[in-house]
């Protein structure tokens, strides 16, 4: 295995467990999850997304560990395919954070930071975190979904 896979399977598997360290001190004050709350920051929106992050690092850590399992194996194709799909952006990364209650506790900023630095991930996974990380209240799910829609129209260019 590469220096550099071995270097990114690391702080992924350091972030995951500040990550889970967050979910398990925020299910601990929130206790379970409620389904009659959808207010961004809410404790139900906030369990929601520490399990979004979470769950996404996992799997974003799987994905490098299958790649160097691969290269050990000497099945470069293979490894380059899973590299590929491992350097994708994590689905709900930061975007989880986006849920979640202000300020985002030590451990979840931590991981984001961690994560951020790393620059595994698409340069825009980089922008994102620091967008979350400045965030000064949950941003989702929107308030007025209409116009959410429209920003987003807006934003992503299609009509």
């Amino acid at each position: 295995m590469s220096d550099d896979l071995r270097h990114v399977g690391r702080v992924l598997d350091e972030a995951l467990s500040q990550l889970v360290s967050e979910r398990t001190r925020l299910g601990e004050q929130y206790g379970s999850m409620r389904s009659d709350d959808s207010v961004a920051g809410g404790p139900q929106q906030t369990l929601l997304g520490i399990h979004a992050l979470a769950d996404s690092v996992e799997d974003a850590l799987k994905g490098v560990a299958l790649a160097a399992g691969y290269r050990d194996l000497g099945l470069d194709a293979r490894a380059e395919r899973a590299m590929a799909t491992a350097r994708r952006k994590p689905v709900s990364l930061p975007g989880g954070a986006e849920r979640m209650a202000r300020p985002l506790g030590e451990d979840t900023v931590r991981a984001l930071e961690m994560i951020r630095d790393l620059g595994f991930f698409p340069a825009e996974t980089a922008v994102e975190i620091d967008v979350v990380l400045a965030a000064p209240e949950a941003t989702y799910p929107p308030a007025d979904w209409a116009a959410y829609d429209r920003d987003r129209v807006s934003w992503s260019g299609r009509p």
